[in-house]
């Protein structure tokens, strides 16, 4: 009978280190799924703060252009804003003019101008964690 109880002493030593280690591989998973939704919470953010940016130069960008009949109307000469906003880097990517006339309305009115304008927004560096870049554009009649 003394032999019985020898034999059988190991088994609890293999099912506690078996238990242990599938604890601590759940906990590891645990960890990493948190550090993961942590950082997509944080990107998220980051791409709702560069959008907003984007708009806010876009609003600058519209206004910078010159109003109907000046002269400066000829061409899209809006640049982008003095300074960065709110850590993003603002760049005016695209600003093209395009002109109609109002056929049958009136004669000698002068064409109507009309402006598509894309505002870029950006911070970080392309390939790092921290980067965010959102783009907007508009059209914009005068």
């Amino acid at each position: 009978m003394n032999y019985r109880q020898r034999a059988q002493g190991g088994f609890a030593a293999i099912a506690a280190l078996f238990l242990v280690v599938v604890l601590a591989a759940l906990g590891g998973f645990m960890l990493t799924f948190s550090s993961a939704q942590q950082l997509t919470s944080a990107q998220d953010v980051q791409g709702s703060r560069a959008y907003w940016a984007a708009r806010a130069g876009l609003e600058w960008a519209v206004v910078a252009i010159p109003p109907a009949g000046l002269a400066t109307l000829n061409a899209c000469t809006v640049t982008g804003p003095p300074a960065s906003i709110d850590g993003f880097t603002i760049f005016i990517s695209d600003c093209t003019k395009a002109t109609y006339a109002d056929t049958g309305v009136t004669s000698g009115v002068a064409p109507t101008a009309i402006f598509r304008i894309t505002v870029t927004a950006w911070t970080g560096t392309v390939g790092s964690v921290g980067y965010a870049e959102r783009s907007v554009t508009a059209s914009v009649e005068r």
